[in-house]
C-alpha cells in the first residue's frame, strides 16, 4: 500500500499562509501542516486549526545549527509553547528551511525526538521529499509546482509505505516577508485542483496525516509479528 501525506510548512507565518494552509486542506489534498510558535500569526493559526480536526499539527522548528550546543534547549522551549498554546502534543516535528538535517545537530534531534515519542522528519517511517519547490536561484519555476510537475514527482518518489511530501501554499499580502512569495499562490493552486484526487487514487495512493501514523505503524508491527 502507498500513503502520502502532505505536510504545508509555516503554518503561523502570516495570516496568508493561515489560509492558504486551511484552503489546501479544506478543498485540496494537504493532510498535515507545522506550526511556527514563535511568529505573529500563531495564535490566529491555532485558532483556525481547531475547527479542522482531520489536519495534523506538527511543530516547525526554528533552530541555529551554528550553536548546536543550544539547540535542544531552544527545541524543547519551543515544544513547551506549543503544548501550552495548542493543548495537545505536535503530531510531528520538523524544522523551518529544514535545518534540522544540518549534521552538526541531526544526531542529537534524533535522539530527542525518539525520547519525546514524536517523529522527526526524514528520521521515521516516513520517507521524505522535498522537490515540490518552485523557485532556485531567485528565479521563479512554476513548471515544477504545476499538476504535471507534481504528478511526475509523485510518480518518480512515492513507493510502498509512507511518504511525506512538503509544500508551503499561501496567499501573499503586501510587504510579504519571504522571497518564496508568489510561488506559494501557484503552489495552492496545483494542491487544490480536482485532477490530483483522482489522480492519487489511479495510482493506488491514499492520502493520511501525521496523526495516522502511529496506527499504520502498530498494524505493520502486528502484521510482523504473526
Amino acid at each position: 500500500m502507498k500513503w502520502l501525506i502532505v505536510n504545508g510548512d509555516d503554518f503561523g507565518f502570516t495570516n496568508g499562509v493561515n489560509r492558504g494552509i486551511i484552503d489546501a486542506h479544506r478543498r485540496g489534498i494537504l493532510t498535515s501542516t507545522s506550526l511556527l510558535v514563535d511568529r505573529p500569526a500563531c495564535e490566529a493559526a491555532i485558532a483556525v486549526g481547531r475547527e479542522y480536526p482531520a489536519l495534523s499539527v506538527g511543530l516547525h522548528l526554528e533552530l541555529d545549527p551554528n550553536v548546536p550546543e543550544r539547540v535542544i534547549a531552544e527545541a524543547e522551549r519551543q515544544l513547551a509553547q506549543f503544548v501550552e498554546r495548542v493543548d495537545a502534543a505536535p503530531t510531528h516535528l520538523d524544522s523551518h528551511h529544514d535545518v534540522h538535517y544540518d549534521p552538526r545537530i541531526l544526531p542529537q534531534l534524533r535522539r530527542w525526538a525518539a525520547s519525546i515519542g514524536v517523529p522527526l522528519r526524514g528520521q521515521s517511517p516516513a520517507r521524505h521529499f522535498r522537490k515540490f519547490y518552485g523557485q532556485w536561484a531567485g528565479e521563479t519555476h512554476p513548471e515544477q509546482i504545476s499538476v504535471d510537475g507534481l504528478l511526475r514527482l509523485v510518480d518518480a518518489e512515492v513507493g510502498r509505505g509512507v511518504t511525506e511530501l512538503t509544500c508551503h501554499p499561501g496567499y501573499v499580502e503586501p510587504g510579504f516577508p519571504s522571497s518564496y512569495a508568489a510561488e506559494r499562490e501557484l503552489e495552492l493552486r496545483t494542491l487544490c485542483d480536482p485532477r490530483l484526487r483522482d489522480a492519487l487514487i489511479e495510482r493506488d495512493i491514499q492520502l493520511i496525516g501525521f496523526q495516522d501514523l502511529p496506527a499504520l505503524v502498530r498494524g505493520a508491527e502486528a502484521e510482523r509479528a504473526r
